[in-house]
């Protein structure tokens, strides 16, 4: 290399470690601005770190009297992942439809696509615990507003989701079969969905996984399902409880996480 290409590359990396120092420092200053605003105390809060450890040493074992409700804590936690993936499956269908209409790649008419892609993204934009709280208004505490929570926020992530999904895999095929003069549904029959599909689905076991971690939250909120067991153990501070419920829940999610990425593996 000669010397002008030495000087470049050197150049190159000062100035790359310049920007990540400058960076860094951003960082901190913001970090220490907000510390500022919200008189939070980051020494006064790593020295609680010990003190709650021992807490939980002391207070979240269960004993075996504590374990004879796991049939019950079971059975509630069922009723949760069924539900989570009731609402997965039903807000799929519907974001199918509309993610067909705000594709570019099957669009019906232009407006149609913007009014597709504007209803997804308001109800991507809404956190779930906003959907919950205003449904909860609306029809009380009950499974059918938990339902609803997850619906609305899962057909929102999975509208975006399948448009990206049928933009990337089924453009080129569908400009072929136009070419051909093949009909809509011809097209979306025997190229988009057979193209999309095994994405799709990987996108539907996600939200599946992610709707049964949401679904505590929700439960809490609307009173239904292994949130509400837990909310209720909790505001009687039965620690033992909780740490069955707690424990329950990690391990559910740990085993159906497994189950989806070997799922996800083989259809890809």
């Amino acid at each position: 290399m000669n010397r002008a290409g030495h000087l470049n590359q050197l150049n190159y990396f000062r100035k790359k470690n310049l920007r990540i120092a400058l960076l860094i420092i951003v960082l901190l200053v913001i970090t220490y601005g907000a510390s500022i605003f919200s008189e939070y105390n980051h020494i006064a809060g790593f020295k609680t770190i010990p003190l709650a450890a021992v807490w939980m040493v002391q207070h979240m074992f269960f004993s075996a009297s504590t374990l004879e409700h796991l049939p019950k804590v079971l059975k509630v936690l069922w009723e949760t992942i069924i539900l989570s993936v009731i609402a997965t499956t039903t807000a799929s269908v519907f974001a199918c439809l509309f993610a067909m209409l705000g594709s570019k790649a099957t669009q019906v008419h232009p407006v149609l696509a913007v009014i597709a892609r504007m209803i997804a993204s308001v109800f991507r934009n809404i956190p779930i615990v906003a959907w919950a709280l205003v449904l909860v208004i609306s029809f009380g505490q009950n499974v059918v507003t938990g339902y609803l929570a997850l619906f609305f926020a899962t057909f929102g992530f999975l509208v975006r989701a399948f448009i990206e999904t049928i933009d990337e895999s089924s453009k080129d095929t569908v400009e072929a079969l136009t070419a051909t003069g093949a009909t809509y549904f011809q097209i979306v029959s025997k190229a988009v969905i057979p193209e999309s599909l095994p994405q799709m689905l990987s996108w539907m076991l996600f939200m599946i996984e992610t709707n049964i971690r949401s679904s505590t939250l929700i439960g809490i909120l609307t009173g239904s399902g292994i949130g509400y067991l837990f909310d209720m153990y909790y505001k009687r501070m039965d620690y033992e409880m909780i740490t069955l419920i707690t424990l329950s829940i990690v391990i559910t999610v740990i085993v159906i996480e497994l189950i989806s990425n070997a799922l996800r593996r083989e259809m890809l």
